[in-house]
């Protein structure tokens, strides 16, 4: 699944980073770790308050083996540049839904998590199913609706003591993209 970005620009100082796209390694959960608080404490920011985004990260250490483990539990893509995880995305293909989808908070909006979840999306066609599902924050939930994915409503989850707010979304996926 190793893809990069296609990159015409002609001048090498102009050149976005080269992003590859692959299954997680083992190797790759130090910087899951990493993403995963940057872009709940930096990224979430305009969204959630600051003790959310506390209660929120709480909920995943930052440790390397941690994240390692959870790559056995679902199929992790990974989007990397320079050798390291910029961004990543879990699924559990069984059951057509995304757990998690993080991007580092400097690249988001470049594309990486939308190439993440067409990724998923192929992944889980291969395997038959006709649509996803994902629980998410109130940011990623308004930039996937407008994408085409359809609001099955709100959810609240506790946290550390604190509820946080997500909204459960579905997309029917077809072969052909339109």
């Amino acid at each position: 699944m190793e893809t990069t970005t296609p990159n015409d620009s002609p001048s090498p100082a102009s050149r976005s980073p080269r992003i590859y796209y692959r299954q997680a390694k083992a190797r790759d959960g130090a910087d899951q770790a990493e993403v995963f608080h940057h872009a709940v404490m930096q990224g979430a920011a305009a969204q959630y308050s600051v003790e959310e985004r506390e209660a929120w990260a709480a909920t995943m250490p930052r440790e390397a083996s941690v994240w390692a483990a959870r790559q056995a539990l679902y199929t992790t893509l990974v989007a990397t540049c320079d050798g390291r995880c910029v961004g990543f995305l879990e699924l559990d293909v069984s059951a057509g839904h995304i757990h998690t989808l993080y991007v580092w908070p400097s690249l988001a909006r470049r594309g990486i998590g939308s190439t993440l979840l067409l990724h998923a999306e192929r992944l889980l066609l291969e395997h038959g199913h006709g649509h996803v599902t994902i629980d998410a924050s109130r940011m990623l939930a308004e930039s996937l609706q407008h994408r085409g994915w359809r609001d099955l409503g709100i959810e609240w989850v506790t946290r550390e003591g604190v509820r946080l707010e997500r909204q459960r979304l579905e997309k029917w996926l077809s072969a052909i993209e339109t």
